[in-house]
C-alpha cells in the first residue's frame, strides 16, 4: 500500500469525510510539501482540525500521523527530480544552513540507532568474516560509501572485491563467478539504481547471501536481502545525507576488526614497515 500511497488515496477518496477529502486533494497535489508538515500545519492549510488529519492517516492504515509522514517523505525522495529536490530542501532548511543540516544528521543517526536490527548487524559481521569473497557494490553517491568500506576491509582481508558499476556489462563480468560461499554487500539509497537491483537478483540466483545497506524496508534491495541494515537518510538538497549510512559502515569495520584483532595487528605492523620503507606518509610532524 505504501508504495502506491497516492493511488491508494485516490481510490479511497469516495469513502472520506468532507474534511478528509480536502486533506486528500491537497496531499495528492502537494505531497512534496505535505511530507514536511506537522499534522497541525496540514490541518490549518486544509481548514480542518488536527484530529481530522490524524484520523485521515488512520483511515489509510497507518499507525498514526508520523508513519504516514515518513511514507510521504519516502515518496518525495524517490519521485522528485534533482531540481525539484532543491526547491523542497530550501523550504525545509531555511537560511541558517549549518546548524540545521548538522541537527538533521544527528537526528538521523539517533533514529538509525533506535531502529536498526541488532541481530542482522551481528549476523552480517559474522558473514563477512566467514565469506570466501566479499563483493561490495554502490552506485553514484553510494559508490563513495562502497569505496570507503572496501578500503577499510582490505586492511583486514585479501578477499575484498569492489565491483565497478560504470556499466551493466562490466558489472556482471565482475560478479559472474559469485557463489554461495561469498557475500555481497549492496549499498543503495534513493534514487535507487537498477544496476544494484539487478546485481542483487543475480547474486541471490547464485545462492549468495546479500547484506543490504539501504534507507527503508521498502527499498527494492531490502526484500531479497538476507541481512538488512536500515540507515536513516533524508533529503538535504539535490542529494541525500549519508551520515547515518557512513556510521553503520564504520560500525561494521570496527566490529569486524575487533573479531579479527590478532590477525589485523600482524597485518598493520607489516603495513607500517612497508609505509616506512617507501616513505608513504609525511613524517615532519613526528
Amino acid at each position: 500500500m505504501k508504495r502506491n500511497l497516492l493511488k491508494t488515496i485516490e481510490e479511497k477518496m469516495p469513502t472520506f469525510s468532507k474534511g478528509q477529502k480536502r486533506i486528500a486533494a491537497y496531499v495528492i497535489e502537494n505531497y512534496d510539501k505535505a511530507a514536511y508538515m506537522t499534522a497541525s500545519k496540514l490541518g490549518a492549510i486544509t481548514e480542518v482540525s488536527e484530529s481530522t488529519v490524524v484520523r485521515f492517516a488512520d483511515e489509510l492504515g497507518f499507525a498514526g500521523y508520523p508513519e504516514f509522514q515518513r511514507s510521504l517523505r519516502e515518496l518525495v525522495r524517490t519521485k522528485l527530480t534533482s531540481f525539484q529536490r532543491i526547491e523542497v530542501a530550501n523550504n525545509i532548511i531555511g537560511d541558517d544552513v549549518l546548524p540545521k543540516v548538522l541537527s538533521l544528521d544527528v537526528e538521523k543517526i539517533r533514529h538509525t540507532l533506535e531502529s536498526i536490527d541488532r541481530t542482522d548487524f551481528a549476523a552480517a559481521v559474522d558473514k563477512i568474516i566467514s565469506a570466501k569473497n566479499i563483493y561490495i557494490m554502490g552506485v553514484r553517491s553510494s559508490s563513495y560509501l562502497a569505496g570507503f568500506l572496501s578500503y577499510n576491509l582490505r586492511m583486514i582481508f585479501d578477499n575484498v572485491r569492489l565491483v565497478s558499476t560504470t556499466s551493466g556489462s562490466d558489472m556482471f563480468e565482475e560478479i559472474m563467478s559469485i557463489d554461495r560461499d561469498d557475500v555481497m554487500i549492496a549499498i543503495s539509497f534513493p534514487r535507487y539504481s537498477k544496476r544494484i537491483i539487478n546485481a542483487v537478483d543475480f547474486a541471490k540466483a547464485a545462492g549468495t547471501d546479500v547484506i543490504a545497506i539501504t534507507d527503508s524496508i521498502l527499498s527494492p534491495i531490502a526484500s531479497p536481502a538476507d541481512y538488512l541494515l536500515v540507515a536513516q537518510s533524508d533529503m538535504v538538497s539535490f542529494v541525500d545525507s549519508l551520515t547515518a549510512p557512513m556510521s553503520i559502515i564504520n560500525a561494521i569495520v570496527v566490529a569486524v576488526a575487533k573479531k579479527k584483532q590478532d590477525e589485523l595487528s600482524v597485518r598493520l605492523r607489516q603495513l607500517e614497515e612497508i609505509w616506512d620503507e617507501y616513505d608513504v606518509y609525511d613524517k615532519t610532524s613526528d
